[in-house]
């Protein structure tokens, strides 16, 4: 089925039990590991295109987190950040990964984030893509999310005329977070159908939805400079949510940081320009190995 479809270059997909929660990840390559977490309505299909630049060198692990376009439901679980951001620590934990270079891009930056400052003794480094920061959980055009924690028969209301793939291209849906549809057409309809075909995955993106809020990025944000390891902010030249001055404040309050932009792209960097994010990741990582430190 389209809605369960996942790249083959994302590596095969196993079921991890986190204390209740189940947590669906997918693993390729060999090598320093690298995991990736997307934000809300799109899942690990995001970083398929990155991670088919980097599994010849790296431990790819791509999160399938429970935002809305995922496999896994998570009935009752509890979905607020400071959880979530538990949870991919967990992850971490029953994979028994080490110095892990985290990876997040739009609400799953602001996982990432927490997960930086609450759980940081397996993580070796951090790379934020365009992402909520600071006073923008969520970004102002999608403050229309906010309802729809309250009333889930509105999630399928508001989301059905994207069964239309010509709908998808509206600033409310991927126009404003990709340059270009969204291919191949089985990723795109893996981010959408899921929520509109499955009522267990809307009641979950319903109670992820209260916990975007603002006051969780702010509180976090006075304590991202306790956050000493290298962090790289690949941001995206274009973005129309997430603009450069975000980057330029979150370079300044991380003490360890490093800012490129990645041009060509919005939000969704990783859809847009996948070589100039891999690019960026390999180096990063690679700068940051013990023996070229030594050296």
């Amino acid at each position: 089925m389209s809605r369960e479809w996942r790249s083959p270059d994302l590596g095969p997909a196993r079921t991890l039990d986190l204390g209740g929660t189940r947590l669906r990840v997918h693993e390729v390559g060999q090598g320093p590991p690298i995991a990736f977490v997307h934000g809300v309505i799109v899942n690990a299909n995001l970083w398929r295109k990155v991670i088919a630049r980097l599994s010849d060198r790296f431990r790819c692990i791509a999160l399938d987190m429970p935002f809305g376009s995922h496999v896994e439901p998570v009935p009752g679980a509890d979905l607020s950040p400071p959880t979530v951001a538990n949870m991919i620590a967990d992850a971490f934990e029953q994979l028994g990964l080490e110095d892990v270079t985290l990876v997040g891009n739009d609400t799953g930056g602001a996982m990432c984030q927490l997960a930086a400052v609450n759980r940081p003794e397996r993580l070796g480094r951090l790379v934020l893509t365009s992402c909520d920061s600071f006073e923008r959980f969520p970004p102002p055009p999608f403050g229309f999310f906010k309802p729809l924690g309250k009333v889930t028969p509105a999630i399928p209301l508001l989301f059905a005329p994207l069964r239309v793939r010509a709908a998808r291209r509206l600033p409310i849906a991927y126009g404003w977070v990709t340059k270009e549809r969204i291919e191949p057409r089985e990723a795109e309809d893996s981010y959408v159908l899921p929520l509109l075909e499955d009522a267990r995955i809307r009641e979950d993106l319903r109670r992820l939805i209260p916990g975007l809020d603002k006051r969780y990025t702010l509180e976090v944000a006075e304590r991202l400079p306790s956050f000493d390891k290298p962090v790289l902010l690949a941001w995206s030249a274009e973005d129309k949510l997430f603009p450069r001055s975000d980057a330029e404040r979150l370079a300044e309050t991380f003490p360890n940081a490093r800012l490129e932009w990645v041009e060509g792209a919005r939000t969704f960097s990783a859809e847009d320009q996948p070589e100039r994010v891999a690019e960026l990741i390999a180096s990063f990582v690679g700068a940051q190995e013990p023996s070229s430190i030594s050296a």
